[in-house]
């Protein structure tokens, strides 16, 4: 199965609760969260990993 994070937006001005990211093929061990950015609102530091 795929690795899955859950990642929120803490940008007060964002409206994106959470959203769900999928691999579906081996990422570099160098990629990380800060490599992303928010789908709505384009930050990528306001990004964090939701941990369960």
């Amino acid at each position: 199965m795929p690795a899955t994070l859950e990642v929120t937006c803490t940008d007060d001005e964002c409206e994106l609760d959470m959203f769900e990211m999928h691999y579906t093929y081996d990422m570099p061990d160098s990629v990380g969260i800060g490599d992303f950015t928010c789908p709505y609102c384009g930050e990528t530091e306001s990004l964090e990993v939701i941990e369960l």
